[in-house]
């Protein structure tokens, strides 16, 4: 085996591991200095996305997956687009999870964290898997399966409202419950490392740990244009796809193409402004769900 292969192989074993140990180091670094919290996980998922550039690169699971440079730039619009959007608009969301969440923690962090986790999980697939089902909630939520690859570029391409809603719906639940802000925090680092991952081109395999943690091969199944094979709702923990009956991986399942199952159904990635007003047409679209 040659030293580019070997490297190849070791760099594919430790990336999740290594990411998991970084969201643990910043989260421990933040509490420990005080850091603003806002302000720490908008530099992580920076610091992440280029991580994650750079694997790619080094590593990739398709090569002909790599973005080209009208793809980065339209990938930097819906960025930012996302950015200033969730910015505006998830300010109410932010100002009532102040409210409502402790600044205390009602258990030891040690186990508010993993039952924060959990439920926080839970939310994000409900809603997740009802931007499948729901035709309106497709609407917004089918722009992200538009690209005919999986990057970790285009983990930005989304509808601001399908963004915005998902992020309420998880911080209001954990908020809601009484979890701390600290608590909140923590596993929305977890989130922000686990959602870059499981979107980049990289030949990472996760074993046995797939039916814990999501991954980049559930996830290439998720955008397959094969709805039968598709599933996996779950973009940070696995357990609830194989609770309700969404997980479809198996080692060495690849799907064939992804995409939409009708790629006549949304405007073209490129075509940004009719993206976004897409979700106000009145012609009906096929969801995205999973046959069964």
């Amino acid at each position: 085996m040659s030293s580019s292969s070997t490297s190849g192989a070791v760099l594919a074993r430790v990336a999740h591991p290594l990411l998991l140990l970084s969201v643990v180091a910043v989260f421990a670094a933040t509490v420990r200095y005080s850091w603003e919290p806002g302000r720490v996980t908008f530099l992580f998922q920076l610091a992440t996305l280029g991580a994650l550039v750079v694997l790619e690169s080094l590593i990739p699971y398709e090569p002909a997956w790599r973005p080209d440079r009208r793809e980065w730039r339209w990938y930097a619009v819906y960025y930012a687009l996302t950015a200033v959007g969730g910015a505006l608009g998830s300010a109410l969301v932010v100002f009532a999870v102040g409210l409502l969440a402790r600044p205390d923690s009602i258990l030891p962090l040690g186990a508010e964290i993993p039952l924060a986790l959990l439920l926080g999980s839970l939310a994000g697939y409900g809603f997740h898997r009802l931007g499948h089902t729901n035709p309106w909630l497709w609407r917004l939520h089918g722009v992200h399966h538009v690209p005919e690859k999986v990057n970790v570029g285009n983990n930005g391409v989304n509808h601001i409202g399908d963004i915005l809603l998902s992020q309420a719906i998880v911080q209001l639940a954990l908020a809601l419950v009484g979890f701390s802000d600290t608590a909140v925090f923590g596993v929305g680092l977890f989130v922000v490392a686990q959602g870059y991952l499981i979107h980049a081109n990289v030949a990472v395999r996760l074993g046995p740990l797939n039916h814990v943690f999501a991954s980049p091969e559930q996830h290439r199944l998720h955008h397959s244009a094969d709805l039968a094979e598709a599933g996996h709702y779950g973009a940070d923990l696995s357990i609830w796809d194989r609770a309700f009956g969404s997980f479809t991986w198996h080692p060495g399942r690849e799907p064939a193409a992804v995409g939409l199952a009708d790629p006549d159904s949304f405007p073209g990635t490129g075509a940004i402004v009719a993206t976004l007003v897409h979700p106000l047409r009145r012609r009906s679209v096929r969801t995205g769900e999973t046959p069964g």
